[in-house]
């Protein structure tokens, strides 16, 4: 009994922490070309890349559950869309994007966060691959506070 609860935390905990680095993937993509400020730029990407890296090993651990993940609810996927392009086309600024980016590193967190502890049973494995995606998430934010 103790096991399937740790394997069902660890599939659900792992499927959060995929949709976490869809959304931030896609809200950095959506925005990186419209970057004016090359060390901005290199940021995001760089930021991008430690997510795909990330992204990597969540998939193959839930491949090893036999789960695909989780993708975002199209819904919310649009909503981002349209306030990102709806905020940027009154003022498309790096000061903009460092908002709208900022707004979702600390959305990402706080989301990370109420999924480790709603997921308490899941693997050490599992909890530190989100400790990690926090990481990256709180970083980023920080990083990019010179240009707001």
């Amino acid at each position: 009994m103790v096991n399937k609860m740790i394997e069902s935390d660890t599939i659900k905990l792992l499927r959060e922490c995929d949709l976490g680095i869809k959304m931030g993937v896609s809200a950095i993509e959506e925005v990186v070309e419209s970057v004016k400020n090359e060390e901005f730029k290199c940021l995001l990407l760089e930021c991008r890349n430690k997510h795909m890296a990330l992204k990597n090993e969540i998939v193959t651990l839930l491949h090893e559950y036999g789960d695909k993940g989780k993708d975002p609810n199209p819904l919310a996927k649009g909503m981002s869309w349209l306030k990102t392009n709806a905020k940027l086309s009154l003022k498309e600024s790096d000061a903009t994007i460092a908002d709208l980016i900022t707004d979702g590193c600390n959305m990402g967190v706080k989301f990370l966060h109420r999924y480790l502890n709603q997921y308490k049973a899941a693997d050490e494995i599992s909890k530190n691959l989100i400790k990690r995606l926090i990481n990256i998430e709180e970083k980023l934010a920080i990083e990019i506070r010179v240009f707001l």
